[in-house]
């Protein structure tokens, strides 16, 4: 989403140079660009949300196979919850946050294979303890 707003951004810029009128800093302009676009995005983003919540509430036909997978969900985030660190906090911002390995890495001070291994570990744990709370 980062990538798509920068983008997005700098097309608007490069779109309006010509009525920049120098008020503020480039800086700053570029970053209420950046606002606006992100704002718009996630006002298409939640109505796409809504009308795909409707329909699917209207098409489904198996309510239990819904509320089971509800439930799943709400497991894994308590067995998430229960993870040592820095595994939660891997994962967390792979999954969640949608960081890169690379960045992840870097917050640790670490490189991006070690965040491959420590989330890949964090998601061998969580689906081994799954299978287990199942049985």
């Amino acid at each position: 989403m980062a990538e798509e707003i920068t983008q997005e951004t700098f097309f608007r810029a490069m779109e309006k140079l010509e009525s920049f009128r120098g008020d503020c800093s480039v800086f700053v302009w570029l970053c209420q660009i950046a606002k606006n676009t992100y704002f718009t995005l996630c006002r298409k983003q939640k109505h796409r949300t809504d009308e795909t919540d409707i329909a699917f509430l209207a098409n489904s036909k198996d309510l239990e196979t819904d509320l089971l997978a509800h439930d799943s969900a709400l497991r894994l985030h308590r067995l998430l919850h229960e993870l040592r660190e820095p595994y939660k906090e891997v994962f967390s911002l792979r999954v969640f946050g949608e960081l890169p390995f690379s960045q992840i890495g870097e917050l640790f001070g670490k490189t991006d294979s070690w965040a491959r291994l420590v989330f890949y570990r964090a998601k061998s744990e969580l689906r081994r303890q799954m299978d287990e709370t199942v049985m």
